[in-house]
């Protein structure tokens, strides 16, 4: 085996699924800044597994360029956690099939209490997909790894979703570097930012 060449392979995959994406996406995007823009409470990001994992990214992205946003962990939610919610909020939740149970046991609790829901999937006809107010999915034939297997590609493009996301709603919201710094002070990102 050669080993570069495995590991170019591996990255041209991931960056071929989000350039394919990119070019696929539709006004659903436009649809999906509006339910943000219209959100007078906070955002509430789920998922488990890898997908939890790039939740966890995105909500901080949110939070850091002007979005508040929380991570709330699936399994989690139907334990008590739902309590942090309420119809003010917009809630984003994140499964590549669209079909995870965890995911999908918010929804009940989610539709009473009236947030509305944005599903980020790969499978346009699943139960997340039909569920949600708006959803974004993405284009993934196959993961990057030999089996086919370990959430790679995949979980690649959704973080990408996630980054577009944050970074246009910060465009949308003229988000400065003043209040970047203010949200971020540590670091040598924020000494950058004090030097300015």
């Amino acid at each position: 085996m050669d080993r570069l060449a495995r590991f170019r392979q591996c990255m041209q995959a991931e960056a071929d699924a989000i350039e394919q994406t990119a070019h696929a996406l539709d006004n659903t995007v436009i649809e999906a800044l509006h339910l943000f823009e219209y959100t007078t409470g906070k955002v509430i990001v789920s998922g488990i597994g890898k997908s939890g994992h790039v939740g966890r990214k995105i909500a901080a992205s949110l939070s850091s360029t002007g979005t508040p946003a929380h991570f709330m962990h699936a399994a989690e939610g139907v334990h008590g956690d739902l309590g942090m919610i309420t119809k003010d909020d917009l809630v984003i939740l994140l499964s590549n099939s669209g079909e995870t149970a965890e995911v999908l046991n918010l929804i009940p609790s989610l539709k009473m209490i009236g947030a509305p829901i944005i599903a980020i999937t790969r499978v346009a006809t699943s139960t997340l997909a039909k569920a949600a107010d708006v959803t974004l999915t993405y284009l993934c034939d196959t993961e990057a790894d030999d089996l086919n297997l370990a959430p790679t590609t995949s979980s690649t493009v959704m973080l990408a979703l996630g980054d577009a996301l944050a970074v246009t709603l910060s465009a949308i919201r003229h988000f400065d570097r003043k209040t970047f710094h203010l949200y971020h002070p540590g670091g040598s990102l924020g000494k950058a930012l004090e030097k300015k």
